[in-house]
């Protein structure tokens, strides 16, 4: 199957080569030539400018978005929104916030082209593990270009399948038709969220951890643990493992006192929505919002546990220390 993939940064350069490497067709444009490139070594097809972009797919054609989320994905839709024709669809596969998928599916809309929300969650890793995607738009548009999704999909793989499980088949597969427009960014955006949860869970207990070796305890009390033998003995077992806690067990086994990172942890947005949304339901998210006001104080008081978090974060998604989320060029297209 044919699809065209705007933004070739850390996501949407893996999702590409993952589209190849299952057989698809990918064309790529980019404001960075050298981006570019890169892909067409590995057999993408080349566009100079989102016109020669259009031109190079064929009808109905569909357009995965990857740029981060904001100024960069809005210009991006509404300049592709002038230049795509009736049928065509534009998948948003960024951190979008939820209500603008409903808006600009809405503005679409009288011209005939689909627009799909696909929260999209993976990191660096995805090309090689899948990615699990949460995807929001009309039905038969998704089930069209179901071929896409199944092959940027983990797949079953070594996944012990869940007992009793009958539901969407896609599911088990890595991937859903999460309802309507927003949907799919609105169950991603959770999904962030609890993931603040989660990685705070992980840098809290390790900072106790650590902690026990301080010379104010008494000293027959302090414990010189190895957080390395820590992380990696709790892999094995324990009923805390997750992939979280295997990337805190790489980030240690890097870097155990993790001396090349300052602690200061940047945070993509969803987590601050995601907590907007729970007071407009009126539902308690205690951990999610201490979590997401920890990496607030990070950015002024930062301690072990901070650390750790932003090791994490580089760990899942390359992302720099200080650095805001990217998931592509933050640039405005050239058209």
């Amino acid at each position: 199957m044919q699809i065209g993939m705007v933004g070739l940064g850390r996501m949407g350069g893996n999702i590409s080569r993952r589209l190849i490497a299952h057989g698809h067709e990918v064309v790529v444009y980019d404001r960075d030539q050298k981006a570019i490139d890169a892909l067409v070594k590995d057999k993408a097809t080349a566009a100079a400018s989102l016109e020669d972009f259009f031109r190079k797919l064929a009808r109905p054609r569909a357009v995965w978005v990857m740029l981060p989320s904001g100024n960069p994905t809005e210009e991006t839709v509404l300049a592709l929104g002038k230049i795509l024709e009736e049928s065509d669809t534009i998948i948003d596969g960024g951190n979008s916030f939820w209500k603008d998928d409903i808006r600009r599916a809405k503005l679409l809309k009288p011209r005939g082209i689909h627009y799909i929300d696909c929260g999209t969650s993976g990191g660096v890793w995805g090309a090689e593990r899948g990615y699990c995607m949460m995807i929001g738009g009309d039905k038969s548009e998704v089930d069209r270009l179901d071929p896409i999704f199944k092959a940027l999909a983990p797949g079953l793989g070594a996944i012990e399948r869940t007992k009793g499980f009958n539901a969407d088949p896609r599911a088990e597969q890595g991937y859903i038709h999460a309802g309507p427009n927003g949907a799919g960014h609105f169950v991603k955006m959770v999904h962030n969220g609890i993931e603040y949860g989660l990685m705070q869970a992980y840098a809290e207990g390790f900072d106790v951890l650590q902690g026990r070796a301080h010379e104010s305890l008494p000293e027959d009390e302090r414990f010189d643990i190895d957080l390395t033998d820590v992380a990696e003995v709790w892999r094995r077992g324990s009923v805390i493992s997750s992939w979280l806690l295997d990337l805190t067990a790489i980030a240690l086994a890097k870097d155990p006192k993790l001396k090349g990172f300052k602690g200061y942890v940047d945070d993509s947005g969803e987590g601050r929505w995601t907590i907007n949304a729970a007071i407009e339901e009126a539902v308690p998210v205690n951990v999610l919002s201490a979590a997401l006001f920890t990496r607030f104080r990070s950015r002024i008081d930062k301690s072990f546990g901070d650390k750790l978090l932003s090791a994490m974060r580089n760990e899942f998604g390359g992302h720099i220390e200080g650095a805001l989320e990217d998931h592509g060029m933050a640039a405005k297209p050239k058209t």
